[in-house]
């Protein structure tokens, strides 16, 4: 996914500006897919300049919204295959090799990891209980919001339970 599909969603969703962008990337999309202040503003002024999105200044800022030529983009990205998820992941490789080395030290990274992924969690939680009650109210758009942090929440179990896994192993 290029941060420009990214930024359609987050813009389909509610016009923003870029500081607003890059608020909402930390707290939400941004679980998913990162980008800086700097990625965001140069990739916002190259698809205004595309003709994706359009802008309407104020005194302060600008409010980027997207054209009907941004909302075919997106609609084609959405209609289009996704290939499978390649899995490179170092950590892996390095548990895997880990007897050939210094465990020690692995272990304890694994420690900081494990509790790194438990405040994810912690935080997806917070945000399921605070924004999603009732699931099963949910259609449409909230209810692709919800499953998405659903998978977010599979995600850190997952982790916490790999990493733990290997810890106790370990131990």
């Amino acid at each position: 996914m290029a941060l420009e599909h990214a930024l359609l969603v987050s813009l389909r969703e509610h016009p923003a500006s870029g500081s607003e962008l890059a608020r909402r990337f930390a707290k939400s999309i941004g679980f998913f897919w990162s980008a800086t202040h700097q990625q965001i503003y140069k990739v916002l002024h190259r698809m205004a300049a595309d003709g994706w999105i359009e802008g309407d200044a104020d005194q302060a800022r600008t409010t980027y919204t997207l054209t009907p030529l941004g909302d075919q983009v997106l609609a084609d990205w959405i209609s289009s295959p996704t290939p499978p998820e390649k899995t490179r992941n170092d950590l892996a490789v390095k548990m895997r090799a880990a007897s050939f080395g210094d465990r020690t030290h692995l272990l304890s990274e694994l420690a900081e990891l494990v509790a790194e992924h438990r405040i994810r969690l912690a935080h997806y939680e917070a945000m399921q209980r605070r924004d999603y009650p009732d699931p099963s109210t949910l259609i449409d758009h909230e209810l692709d919001q919800y499953l998405v942090l659903r998978g977010g929440i599979r995600m850190e179990e997952y982790w916490i339970s790999w990493l733990t896994e290997y810890l106790e192993a370990h131990s």
